[in-house]
């Protein structure tokens, strides 16, 4: 991996400088659309098997975290707002090769997530295709996200907002229906169901605190995404006043749209039935009335994964490019097109995502769900590394400076050291079930394939830390 010219200097920047091509309603509906994925949608069901009605403690306990670290990050963002965001951050705060494990890490995090959401649309789309063979679906998905991002960076903002629309009006009408149901009797002979579920099948907790820690993992593997606010800040139209309403409303969409959609399917289905009938979901809708509702529920299933995977594809290209910048990737991949859109290092993340989509079906099923294990563990490495940084960021400002910070952490620093206790819990916990244990073993050995790389190719600290002073 030569060091390559930083584009403001040198050959490598074609087309000029990413564009400023995010709105506001972009970046809002970005940020409510990245948690939101397939995952909710089809119950969390494993989720709640571990740990019952009490999985909406632990996703409010994990959406405390995720706020905390979100505000770590809108805190550089704001004052910083640059492409790369948190592997540029890691670089400059603790150092070349933290910025270069980092962007690396956050690549190939999103290839993983990105096959899984790609195989989804293929399974969905195969429920009304079903004579059509999977791998065209995961083809034309891939293409079409591929190709969306490729031609200017608004066009992946409007996909963006009209995908996370569809999500969000969906959970808001079954959450509402949900509470017709409960208070209302509606769709059950106008009989109220109260909330009785949540405690008369073995109570709150029906696994104790064991069924609430064994489900953190997957808890966080849902929140993995939200961290995508701060790679748009390079091409936000006005990063100083988006990215912290987008990040300032956070805690309230968890709250909304995850415990909310959870409060009313445990109150309305038994939690210990729930996945044994297919999506709560659908079971909601049709309970409402509404005979559609497993072709309503398949779209917007179809568009959550590929909202995921364009994300992921927009996520992947700009890491690329920053780590391009940076002296720590080829210098072709900090190129752009005419359209500000970084080409070279989209399209590497697109081939590569072929070799997955190839991979996907040459490999038992069983891995699949190490899939989510390593991606929570790389989610949790980028986490570690925004939070090291802004205290790192922080301490290194003076008190003047301090106070002129237009967008603050909340109880800095002992904010940061709380939720990265939590985030060392989670990894404990991995480490100590089986199932998860694999991405400790994936996980840590592919950072030490990308240290040795780091050295290998002579991108030294010393040097490398002599192109980030040139690049600002």
């Amino acid at each position: 991996m030569p060091v390559g010219n930083h584009p403001a200097h040198g050959p490598a920047t074609e087309g000029g400088p990413l564009k400023r091509e995010l709105g506001e309603r972009h970046i809002r509906l970005m940020a409510l659309g990245a948690c939101i994925g397939v995952g909710l949608f089809l119950g969390s069901a494993k989720a709640i098997e571990m740990a019952g009605p009490a999985i909406m403690l632990s996703y409010i306990i994990g959406g405390l975290a995720i706020l905390v670290i979100m505000r770590a990050l809108g805190e550089m963002a704001v004052h910083n707002p640059v492409a790369g965001s948190f592997s540029r951050y890691a670089q400059d705060y603790l150092g070349p090769l933290a910025g270069f494990l980092t962007g690396w890490n956050y690549w190939f995090l999103w290839l993983v997530t990105c096959v899984a959401e790609i195989t989804a649309v293929a399974i969905y789309m195969g429920i009304w295709f079903p004579d059509v063979p999977r791998w065209i679906w995961a083809l034309a998905a891939l293409g079409s996200m591929g190709a969306v991002n490729l031609v200017a960076v608004k066009a992946f903002g409007e996909f963006e907002f009209w995908f996370a629309l569809i999500k969000i009006v969906t959970i808001i009408a079954m959450v509402l229906g949900g509470i017709g149901i409960i208070a209302f009797g509606f769709g059950n002979d106008g009989v109220a169901m109260g909330i009785s579920n949540l405690w008369s099948n073995g109570g709150f907790m029906p696994n104790g605190v064991t069924g609430v820690l064994m489900s953190l993992q997957m808890v966080m593997f849902a929140y993995l995404g939200v961290e995508m606010i701060g790679l748009t800040a390079g091409e936000a139209r006005n990063p100083q006043k988006t990215i912290p309403q987008a990040i300032g409303s956070v805690f309230w969409r968890i709250l909304l749209f995850y415990v909310g959609a959870l409060f009313v399917i445990l109150s309305i289905y038994p939690w210990n039935e729930i996945g044994s009938q297919g999506s709560p979901f659908v079971m909601t809708f049709e309970r409402l009335g509404i005979k559609t509702a497993a072709g309503i529920i398949n779209f917007v299933v179809i568009t959550a994964a590929l909202s995921s995977c364009n994300g992921g594809i927009f996520s992947t290209g700009r890491m690329l490019y920053s780590l391009a910048q940076n002296g720590q990737a080829p210098a072709a991949f900090a190129r752009t097109s005419k359209n500000g859109v970084p080409r070279n290092a989209l399209l590497l993340s697109i081939g590569a995502l072929l070799l997955g989509v190839l991979a996907n079906y040459l490999v038992p099923e069983k891995v699949f769900v190490w899939v989510t294990s390593i991606a929570t563990f790389g989610a949790i490495w980028t986490w570690v590394m925004i939070l090291l940084a802004q205290l790192k960021f922080r301490a290194g400002l003076t008190t003047a400076e301090r106070k002129a910070l237009k967008y603050r952490m909340w109880l800095w620093p002992l904010s940061s050291y709380l939720a990265l206790a939590f985030l060392v819990l989670v990894v404990g916990l991995m480490a100590y079930f089986e199932d998860t244990r694999v991405a400790l073993y994936i996980g840590p050995a592919f950072l030490v394939l990308l240290t040795v790389l780091y050295y290998a190719f002579r991108l030294a600290p010393k040097e490398a830390q002599g192109v980030a002073n040139t690049a600002s």
